[in-house]
């Protein structure tokens, strides 16, 4: 049992290498500002303009996000304390919405999101996680803190 045990935290640990290999260098030292009014309330215009209409205006994401639609596309998940944004470092959700799912992973299932770089620029991309993050409750900001040190950050 014991050998098991540390071939599964070598795989884990095999496979988050590889996840930061595969994470856009653009993408290091990204850090979200939440607490920064002018960004959040940049972040909050260009959510409504560009994200809301598939993500919600609540940040409540689409109906059944979890199931495959028709066109085998998972519906935009929310952004609220309901998804799963929260669970992903600053880093990962700034490559997430410059590059796209691709961008992230190799062999990446097929996705509606798009990839927003050349439509915002970087600090747009930051101002709207920013606002995002800032609307989740004291707690769940925390443990999105504790991610992001976890992701070395």
């Amino acid at each position: 049992m014991g050998r098991s045990v540390a071939a599964f935290a070598l795989a884990f640990a095999g496979l988050a290498g590889a996840v930061a290999l595969l994470r856009p260098a653009d993408a290091e030292g990204v850090r979200l500002r939440p607490d920064d009014a002018a960004t959040t309330t940049r972040g909050a215009a260009i959510y409504a303009a560009e994200c809301a209409a598939c993500h919600g205006a609540a940040l409540e994401g689409q109906p059944d996000w979890r199931t495959p639609g028709p066109d085998g596309l998972r519906p935009a998940p929310p952004h609220d304390v309901t998804g799963h944004t929260w669970h992903h470092d600053d880093a990962t959700l700034f490559a997430l919405t410059k590059h796209g799912l691709a961008g992230l992973m190799e062999d990446a299932p097929p996705s509606a999101m798009p990839a927003f770089d050349g439509v915002l620029t970087d600090a747009e991309i930051v101002a709207v996680l920013s606002y995002i993050k800032s609307t989740w409750p004291a707690p769940v900001r925390a443990r999105h803190d504790t991610v992001n040190e976890g992701a070395g950050r």
